[in-house]
């Protein structure tokens, strides 16, 4: 039923997302400076041969699929994780942080705060137009971003919440949880719904979107790739 979301950023980029689309008909990418992630409707041998004859040669490429790909030898696996893709149809009440904190939009005036929060806490790849994507909101501590969170893949009626973080000296206020709920809650009032993906090592994360009304709904490969 949700055979689009095992292969989100061929499908993002051919359906909501294709605006962004810098690609050729048969593989799909982003500019350097949106994301990195890069996607083909089949990873065969034949398609990634194809692929990097026409790709720039010096970038690093992530990708996200629904299988584990059997990569050709010109393909340099730089690193390769499995995570959990999570969905959610109905999100549950509001949690309440431990202290009372706005949850604000964020812009373009932003963007040297958000790519230093990302690169402290590691969320994913954030760079400097990575905003474009839409829907990015923080939280404010004294006028320093400690928290935030936004969309980023859109495939068809699914949107992805991305670059959840909190900086390491508030963690534990609930952040992060309060941040997620809202992302979630206005992409079901667009009448899309919303997924997310995670570690699937990170048992605390999970526990979190879990509780807010995600459950999981399978496994996702993620790959940096290089060609040698």
């Amino acid at each position: 039923m949700y055979s689009v979301l095992d292969n989100p950023i061929w499908n993002a980029l051919n359906t909501t997302d294709n605006d962004k689309n810098i690609g050729h008909k048969n593989f799909a990418f982003f500019d350097a400076e949106i994301a990195p992630f890069i996607g083909m409707p089949l990873w065969d041998e034949a398609n990634q041969k194809e692929l990097f004859k026409h790709v720039p040669n010096n970038r690093s490429w992530f990708l996200l699929i629904g299988s584990e790909v059997d990569f050709i030898n010109e393909i340099d696996i730089v690193f390769s994780l499995p995570l959990y893709q999570l969905i959610c149809f109905n999100p549950s009440k509001a949690p309440l942080p431990k202290k009372e904190i706005d949850i604000v939009p964020l812009n373009k005036s932003h963007v040297d705060e958000m790519i230093a929060l990302t690169q402290l806490t590691k969320p994913g790849p954030f760079t400097k137009r990575t905003i474009e994507f839409g829907g990015y909101y923080g939280m404010f501590e004294k006028g320093k971003l400690v928290a935030m969170g936004g969309e980023r893949l859109h495939v068809d009626r699914y949107t992805e919440i991305s670059a959840i973080c909190t900086h390491p000296d508030y963690q534990g206020l609930g952040y992060a949880a309060k941040i997620t709920h809202y992302l979630a809650s206005n992409v079901i009032r667009k009448g899309h719904t919303p997924f997310l993906h995670v570690r699937t090592d990170n048992v605390k994360a999970i526990d979190v979107y879990k509780r807010l009304g995600f459950e999981i709904r399978t496994k996702i490969y993620f790959y940096i790739l290089k060609k040698l």
